[in-house]
């Protein structure tokens, strides 16, 4: 892929991951990136879509807008996430067929795979079951979209890959408390139990359900070497390969954030999928993707990059008015 040759559209471009496929891009040498923002463009509609298209022209379709949230807003809007999510893509990879995108890599999730996988999840278990229930309308619109590139590259040619990453992480993260995932809400809940000298931090769920996160820099990584150099029908996994239970990973937090007090398990709430971690031996085989960035690593240069950010939030909300 000559990236300085070619006109490329990144759905969700200014988003947490779709930033650093951004910069990744323009890293290798693309020189014309399409940045669709939302109050531009209303991907869940047909005209939003078209005028994509007529807009863009772009010769390589990265497509990573998304709806997406933690198990609460996945419980609060189950018909709204099936819904944006499954019209987005539907008519994105249409128009990509009508104007003759040269690639599309289509980013799914790994919520689409059946509630009871088999540790580690094989792209093969993934059509073995029903997603958990309380992400499954996520799943399943996502999930659809992996049947239309394979019917489109079956019937038409087309060039259209898909890709399962696994829970992101790192700087730039959505950190709201109502809408966030696990690792930046820990984040947030523990620097500010530390700062305001609290001596329990409350936990969603007794704790025990595992998890598998990848650093956002290893992610857009993988995702522009699929876009080189995957050509293939099959999805494939994009992860990490390690497996750490959400007890573990909440004690881990408190600790590279300096809170020292005692966790309560809220053994009520919802765990979600009881296990989740990927077999990443196809991303390696198919186009040499490993993540490199150890967990921990990533983890400070997450909590590094929120206290940057409250800090700079702060200092803006006290800063003086000129002239004052």
């Amino acid at each position: 892929m000559n990236w300085a040759s070619k006109r490329v559209c990144v759905t969700g471009g200014a988003g947490f991951l779709g930033s650093f496929v951004v910069e990744e891009l323009q890293r290798r040498g693309a020189r014309d990136v399409f940045v669709p923002r939302s109050a531009d463009y209303d991907l869940t509609t047909e005209p939003g879509v078209a005028r994509l298209f007529h807009d863009a022209l772009p010769d390589v379709l990265i497509h990573l807008a998304a709806v997406v949230g933690g198990i609460g807003a996945n419980k609060d809007n189950p018909g709204w996430f099936f819904y944006a999510n499954a019209m987005m893509g539907i008519q994105l990879i249409e128009y990509a067929r009508r104007h003759n995108v040269e690639k599309a890599v289509i980013a799914g999730t790994i919520c689409a795979y059946p509630k009871f996988t088999p540790v580690p999840f094989r792209e093969e278990d993934l059509w073995d079951g029903y997603p958990e229930e309380t992400n499954a309308p996520y799943g399943i619109a996502k999930k659809a979209l992996l049947v239309q590139c394979q019917a489109y590259r079956q019937q038409y040619g087309m060039n259209a890959v898909y890709l399962l990453p696994v829970n992101l992480y790192g700087p730039r993260d959505n950190f709201d408390l109502h809408s966030s995932h696990v690792i930046p809400a820990l984040i947030r809940k523990c620097l500010e139990a530390k700062e305001r000298g609290e001596t329990e931090l409350r936990a969603w769920g007794d704790g025990t359900p595992t998890r598998e996160f990848l650093y956002v820099h290893d992610a857009a990584r993988g995702i522009v070497m699929a876009a080189e150099s995957y050509d293939g029908a099959e999805p494939v996994n994009l992860g990490s390969g390690m497996e750490i239970s959400i007890r573990d990973l909440t004690e881990t937090i408190a600790r590279l954030c300096g809170f020292e007090g005692k966790i309560v398990w809220e053994v009520e709430k919802p765990n979600g999928q009881p296990r989740r971690q990927l077999d990443v031996s196809r991303a390696k085989a198919a186009f040499g993707f490993e993540a490199q960035t150890a967990f921990e690593d990533g983890l400070r240069e997450t909590i590094a990059w929120y206290r940057a950010s409250v800090q700079a939030d702060r200092a803006e909300d006290f800063q003086v008015p000129t002239g004052a």
